[in-house]
């Protein structure tokens, strides 16, 4: 409608897209490093096989080795296992290390969830944004109709226009919602992996003398 293409760039379907790209783009670097999160699993920090058992002499290598890939943020695996191995360290008791395992692993899985918030306020701010651009356009519509010879024509493509403002975000939305969930998953799996690769090939090994 006039409005709109008056007010061009700046409208509100623009605005929709330009939303539609951060989510993508944050969403890609949340894929990025999931699939740096599972390359660690390939890194072979401990032994893997069914008869290895690791004594406290063995620790201080494995440690100096993971604590390089551990930037405080990220890395899953490298910090779980530079915190299991700290607290065997100072109790030599396998019962502590796996409490603070699990303590880890739930403070990760939280930590987690909050790097997602803004994708998830992005996916709810487009449907409402994009109902807005509807009720903006109708109300546009109705301001510029004369009722002595209406143009039914421009009306209805107005109309039609301001409507379609809703659909599409409502699409812009579900892809976001499919992606959101795809990226997240293969994160969680990667945290998931990460914690039964430190119970079962650290914590399972230790040997307290």
């Amino acid at each position: 409608f006039d409005a709109s293409t008056e007010l061009y760039p700046f409208t509100i379907q623009n605005l929709m897209w330009i939303l539609f790209s951060v989510g993508m783009g944050e969403l890609f670097l949340r894929w990025q490093i999931a699939q740096r999160e599972h390359s660690f699993l390939k890194q072979a920090y401990l032994p893997e096989d069914q008869q290895s058992v690791l004594q406290p002499s063995d620790l201080p290598n494995i440690r100096k080795r993971v604590t390089k890939q551990n930037d405080g943020e990220h890395g899953f695996l490298p910090s779980l296992i530079d915190l299991c191995i700290l607290q065997f360290q100072a109790s030599r008791s396998v019962d502590q290390t796996v409490v603070v395992l699990n303590s880890q692993l739930e403070l990760m899985e939280h930590r987690l969830e909050l790097r997602y918030s803004v994708i998830r306020y992005i996916i709810w701010v487009i449907p409402t944004v994009g109902f807005i651009g509807t009720v903006v356009g109708i109300a546009n519509t109705l301001s510029i109709v004369d009722p002595a010879a209406p143009d039914l024509q421009a009306l209805t493509t107005s109309l039609g226009l301001a409507f379609n403002t809703t659909l599409v975000s409502l699409i812009l939305s579900a892809v976001l919602v499919l992606f959101q969930h795809i990226a997240q998953g293969h994160e969680e799996t990667s945290l998931n992996k990460s914690g039964h690769y430190t119970l079962v090939n650290l914590i399972n090994r230790l040997f307290a003398q």
